[in-house]
């Protein structure tokens, strides 16, 4: 099989191409607020990780949701150590293209950030978005604290109902810990606000996500 060509099924570990110890430069600041894209982060914050097809379209979403004080697009869900673009849209490091979520709880809960998630794809689609196929534009959420798992399930669980009911599929998105994030490359950071015309392949269902019943 080449190397680059791309695939639909996830790679093994022992698969999945060899990537590097260098990480990815990362921009100082956010593009459109200004703070930082990694941590340390202040004390008050959470942090969520979402894929939910192409990562361009899918920062803007969270970027814009109040209660979020930055983002930063990247890969997780894979093997291959710091991959780059190419080698992730291959399909041979595992990864998904992932939005990391750093939010404060007190202004915008877990909750609320699945809801916005949800809303803005189509979590029956399996290893595409649209027009955009491949395992790296696979649905899921990538957790970063255990309480955030059961969290997860019961939402897509009521979703699927509202989804079934709806004429849908089931629900494809995984629910897995988020055991590493790694930065994309700077000229993907908060991208369609550098170019506002740029391209963005999400599509929600039109489908409404019930209000989830916020854990204490």
């Amino acid at each position: 099989m080449a190397p680059f060509r791309k695939q639909v099924i996830m790679p093994t570990a022992e698969q999945a191409l060899p990537g590097r110890s260098d990480s990815m430069p990362v921009p100082d600041q956010h593009f459109v607020h200004g703070r930082p894209l990694q941590p340390p982060f202040p004390e008050d914050m959470a942090t969520a990780v979402f894929g939910l097809g192409c990562f361009w379209g899918a920062e803007r979403c969270f970027w814009q949701t109040p209660g979020v004080w930055t983002t930063a697009v990247g890969y997780a869900g894979g093997f291959t150590p710091n991959p780059t673009y190419e080698e992730v849209c291959s399909g041979h490091t595992g990864h998904a293209e992932v939005v990391l979520v750093v939010f404060r709880p007190a202004e915008v809960s877990f909750e609320a950030l699945l809801k916005v998630f949800l809303e803005a794809h189509d979590p029956t689609q399996g290893m595409r978005q649209g027009n955009d196929i491949g395992s790296q534009y696979r649905s899921c959420i990538l957790t970063t604290a255990p309480e955030q798992d059961a969290v997860a399930r019961a939402a897509l669980a009521r979703y699927g109902r509202e989804l079934a009911a709806a004429g849908h599929g089931a629900v494809t998105t995984e629910v897995a810990p988020c055991d590493a994030f790694y930065y994309a490359e700077p000229f993907h950071q908060q991208y369609l606000a550098k170019v506002p015309n740029g391209y963005c392949g999400l599509g929600g269902t039109g489908v409404a996500c019930p209000e989830l019943a916020v854990s204490s």
